[in-house]
């Protein structure tokens, strides 16, 4: 029945007739033959002078079995033509293994049904999914349309980039070709990918009783039932893509800066601008199996720009009364990414800016100083977004000021809301410590209590309250305790007393809890401008060019 079932989508896709030569226990399914034979099998049979198995190998492009094991022999794999592509799909163990195919034919492509193997077929990689979008269009049936769609949808999905975290999970870079043909089975994209082509199948067909009308927006609720805080990142991608920024992406000699421009691009959130040598960027691009991807990409090497001059005096007029030379700035502006890229967006070569995959944020924030005010006293601030269970948090300051007092607690707040806001979140801040509200009482913890009274005499439209414990700042029913807090639910916005502090928070959350990280978030300077950890996997370089995208409205 599997192997009828496969053998019928397969000549639904538009494979012929004569050229499937299905198989039983009795050897090939012929025209004319009646041992074993019932109208299920005879709608397959075909006329030819092949009996066995092995005949029918003999020159076959692509074997397909759900029999049993041993049924292919290694003689009947060599017999085969050129690249073979062979689905040895049975349980528990496969008609061969992989080992002895490749050991008789190296070019063969082989996937069986065994999760220690590359290219595992298994029913939890369709089914699901399948079910999934026919249940949320209330199909009438699930017609061949529909299967086709979700079979087509997976091999697309093998083709894109895969992201670290399955990479991760799996030990090893994943990258289509002979040994990843097919997604893995615990691909988070499925739940996004395969539903709505599915549905979308369903409703071209005829057979759907409740149509989807937004497909954008039911794309982002399937991703938000794996991930509740994926709406948050969605609405923020959704802006991206409206603004269609000049991203430059710094560090051009990173793969994950690379193939983070690449999906920049390709989903068409604008056009990305890498720097470095453009042999060495197609190069690393070609190892990492991108190498049609140097279309979509720009490659500025800050050596050969024709800006060189501008640049340059642009610098020389900053720094010449901080000990800086005219041949110092030269070899800023024509050397150093980091400067060469800020003087891209200083200058309105480029409209945004990603970097720090290579370099520590403090080395990379004093190269920024260069071209931008972004030392503690003109307003710069770190901002990081942790995202968990549906719910964001900010924790500030991450980046910049190493001991705040009252007065910088304050700027750290303001700048924080409108990073909140900027992510379309109303900002409630807490000043947080080891104490609530004066106890018990430490010299350390005033400053978190004088922080308020600053915002107090700024008149600032947004909650904030302080200083409190973490707990009294987020859980509601602890909140609860102390009536007189002006915080009308838990807070989103962590102001921690110190840098290390907030770095230990951030840290302890994302190795712990599990949450994903957005930041450090640069604020208070003039240009969208952000900053990722050297940690940083390709969905989080992403993330961070997106941030900055949004900045320009």
């Amino acid at each position: 029945a599997a192997g009828i079932a496969c053998v019928e989508l397969i000549k639904a896709m538009g494979a012929r007739h004569e050229n499937c030569i299905a198989c039983d226990t009795k050897g090939v399914i012929y025209q004319g033959r009646t041992e074993g034979m019932n109208q299920w099998k005879s709608a397959h049979a075909v006329s030819t002078d092949k009996r066995t198995l092995a005949e029918a190998m003999d020159g076959a492009d692509v074997f397909l079995g759900v029999s049993v094991k041993g049924a292919v022999t290694p003689e009947m794999v060599e017999s085969m033509a050129k690249n073979p592509v062979i689905f040895a799909m049975a349980n528990p163990d496969p008609e061969i293994t992989p080992e002895e195919a490749r050991a008789v034919r190296p070019d063969a492509i082989v996937a069986t049904g065994r999760s220690d193997y590359p290219n595992q077929i298994n029913n939890v990689l369709c089914f699901p999914y399948l079910f999934r979008g026919a249940l949320d269009i209330h199909a009438r049936a699930i017609n061949d349309e529909m299967k086709i769609a979700c079979a087509r949808a997976l091999s697309q999905l093998a083709r894109q980039e895969v992201p670290d975290e399955v990479a991760m999970a799996y030990g090893k870079k994943l990258q289509f070709g002979p040994d990843y043909i097919i997604p893995t089975p615990f691909d988070p994209r499925l739940i996004h990918v395969v539903p709505p082509a599915v549905a979308k199948a369903g409703m071209d067909t005829g057979v759907a009783r409740r149509p989807i009308i937004d497909m954008d927006r039911y794309e982002m609720d399937l991703r938000s039932r794996l991930d509740p805080t994926a709406s948050v990142l969605q609405s923020l991608y959704v802006r991206a893509r409206n603004a269609q920024a000049r991203m430059v992406f710094a560090e051009g000699d990173d793969e994950r800066v690379l193939r983070a421009a690449v999906a920049y691009a390709r989903n068409g959130l604008g056009r990305p601008i890498v720097i470095g040598r453009e042999h060495e960027v197609k190069k690393k691009l070609e190892a990492a199996g991108l190498a049609d991807a140097m279309d979509v990409i720009e490659v500025h090497n800050a050596a050969l720009t024709d800006h060189l001059d501008d640049y340059r005096n642009f610098l020389y007029t900053r720094l010449q009364r901080k000990g800086y030379t005219f041949e110092d700035c030269h070899r800023l502006a024509s050397r150093d990414r980091h400067v060469f890229s800020a003087l891209l967006v200083a200058h309105g070569h480029a409209d945004g800016m990603v970097t720090g995959a290579t370099r520590k944020s403090a080395q990379i924030l004093e190269l920024l100083n260069h071209v931008y005010d972004a030392k503690p006293g003109d307003g710069a601030v770190g901002v990081t977004a942790l995202l968990h269970r549906g719910r964001v948090v900010f924790v500030a300051d991450t980046l910049v000021h190493e001991w705040p007092e009252d007065e910088d607690l304050a700027d750290i707040a303001e700048r924080a809301a409108d990073v909140a806001r900027n992510m379309g979140l109303e900002p409630r801040v807490a000043f947080v410590s080891f104490s609530n509200f004066g106890y018990p009482h430490s010299e350390r913890a005033e400053k978190m209590a004088l922080a308020p009274m600053v915002l107090d005499q700024r008149g600032v439209d947004f909650e904030y309250d302080g200083e409190m414990t973490v707990d009294v700042a987020l859980n509601p029913e602890t909140q609860a305790q102390y009536g007189f807090c002006r915080l009308t639910g838990p807070a989103n916005i962590l102001v921690v007393p110190a840098r290390h502090s907030a770095s230990i928070s951030v840290k302890l959350m994302q190795e712990m809890a599990g949450a994903t990280v957005i930041g450090p978030i640069l604020s208070g300077i003039n240009a969208p401008i952000k900053m990722c950890a050297t940690n940083s996997t390709v969905t989080d370089i992403l993330n961070m060019a997106v941030m900055a995208a949004c900045d320009l409205g």
